[in-house]
């Protein structure tokens, strides 16, 4: 199911951005920017090339530093909440040297827990998603959408607040992209989730989110969030419904004028 979008919107911000500057040299990429994202949204971002979109996400991470401003995560700083992070290549997010059950319970590890919890919080992923192939194998011995299923889970495994995904159909096929967009549908509708996608195809950010935020030209700003409140689960019949292809051809409005700005 999905909220609509001003209950999404009306909802405590889970994260909240003040007066965010970062600059690549002497230039600018952000200048005293702000945004509040909508605790348990699926959030979109899109925008033109070089405008940093990944940037923006590695920052709320914690994988990049900005230079001023705050990110904070419902009052707390990143380094207090628990995230999930599912990266754009998943053949070097991998570890090849461990299993692919070693790789989903790293976190868990990094954090301390018991060897047997590990190992039961494995297996409660692996049954919440269906997985049909053994985890006992390497990474290398996975096809790619097999990959990012294991990425996946390996960023749910210390039950986050919320979960970022840099591009992550980037390196699929079409056939993988499908399976993975519906692998992360779940994600969404069985947890608590905040998540947070940077895509560079507009179908896919339209698609999985409630709300696509469609950001400008460097130095960067908000040029529109375009709500999308269709129900989850999302199909096939998803892409001719009247709304989707209305909210699709508003961000590519948006995204046009952008570009060409």
């Amino acid at each position: 199911m999905s909220l609509p979008t001003n209950a999404v919107e009306n909802r405590r911000p889970a994260i909240t951005i003040s007066g965010l500057h970062k600059k690549f040299g002497h230039d600018p990429l952000y200048d005293t920017f702000n945004l509040e994202i909508p605790a348990g949204s699926f959030t979109s971002i899109f925008g033109p090339n070089g405008c940093g979109k990944s940037t923006l996400i590695n920052m709320m991470a914690g994988l990049t530093r900005h230079d001023g401003g705050q990110i904070l995560f419902d009052g707390r700083d990143v380094r207090d909440v628990a995230i999930g992070y599912v990266f754009q290549n998943y053949r070097d997010a991998l570890f090849p040297w461990r299993r692919a059950s070693e790789n989903i319970e790293y976190p868990l590890k990094i954090r301390g827990m018991a060897r047997a919890r590990r190992r039961e919080r494995v297996q409660e992923l692996a049954e919440q998603f269906d997985v049909r192939f053994d985890l006992n194998r390497y990474p290398y011995e996975f096809s790619g959408g097999q990959q990012q299923l294991i990425s996946i889970l390996r960023a749910l495994a210390p039950h986050p607040e919320v979960v970022f995904l840099d591009e992550p159909f980037s390196a699929l096929d079409y056939e993988t992209t499908l399976f993975i967009r519906e692998k992360l549908q779940s994600v969404f509708m069985q947890g608590n989730l905040t998540m947070i996608l940077v895509s560079h195809d507009l179908e896919d950010a339209v698609y999985l989110a409630d709300r696509v935020l469609m950001l400008t030209r460097r130095p960067t700003r908000v040029a529109a969030i375009v709500p999308f409140d269709l129900p989850y689960p999302r199909t096939d019949s998803t892409l001719h419904h009247p709304q989707f292809i209305a909210a699709k051809r508003r961000s590519l409005e948006i995204f046009q004028r952008e570009v060409h700005r």
